[in-house]
Order: structure tokens, then sequence, then C-alpha cells
């Protein structure tokens, strides 16, 4: 198992999983690009295989019923999306200490993606999600 490590932009928050079970999947719904300006791209590890340090930077907000986003309360940089209920946890892939050996795998909720951009690399695409690359 490959060790990955990453944190936000101020390094209050650091993280290190030894699990990454999917490619990144980028999210072009609107509370995802309303929190990051653009869209989210994102991969999975299994909550148990996650240890953060600064945890206490760490902010969660509910932006709906069935999941929370959690960021750095000092910087703001957008780090886990955790659908309630899940031994799961989505870590944006940006935020990983680079390389970061990911590789994108989908795009998901392109019926709500931005008027400014098009999507032209050719991944799968959903237009809403996936059973397995939206949680």
């Amino acid at each position: 198992m490959e060790i990955r490590e990453g944190g936000c932009l101020c390094g209050a928050v650091r993280y290190r999983t030894s699990d990454v079970s999917r490619g990144v999947v980028y999210c072009h719904c609107s509370q995802c690009r309303r929190q990051t300006g653009h869209v989210y791209a994102a991969t999975r590890v299994r909550h148990d295989r996650l240890t953060v340090e600064g945890a206490d930077k760490l902010t969660w907000y509910a932006a709906s019923e069935f999941a929370k986003r959690g960021f750095c309360s000092t910087c703001g940089s957008a780090l886990f999306w955790k659908r309630d209920g899940t031994d799961t946890i989505s870590i944006m892939a940006g935020s990983f200490d680079q390389p970061s050996g990911l590789k994108a795998k989908a795009h998901i909720f392109v019926a709500d993606k931005g008027d400014y951009y098009e999507i032209e690399d050719g991944l799968p695409r959903y237009a809403r999600g996936s059973s397995d690359a939206s949680s």
C-alpha cells in the first residue's frame, strides 16, 4: 500500500492515507462549484485509513441532508467530502502532495456544469451521479 500525504494551503491541517480506492472524479454540481470556484476533483479512501493532524482546525459544513464538507478554518482550503453513514471519505485531489499518483476517472453531475467551460477529455460522463463515482 502506497502512503499518500497532503494538506491545506496554510499547513494547519495535514492528512495521511494508505488507501486510495478510486480514481479522481470531477463533480460539476452547483454546490461544488460554489465551494471551490470551479469543479470539485476528488478521490476516495476508507475512513479508517485516514489520519488527520490538526483536526481542531477542520470545520465541517452540512451542505445537504446527507453529506458534509470539511475545510480548514484558518485558510479555507476545501479538503474533504463525507456522505453520512458510509465508511469512506472523499479527499480533494489538489490537496495531495506531489507526486500524487492519482489518475482521472469520470465526471459527475455534468447536467449542472457551469456554462463557461466544456468537458473534452474523453472520460465517462454522468448527468447526475454514478453509484461508483459519486460516493
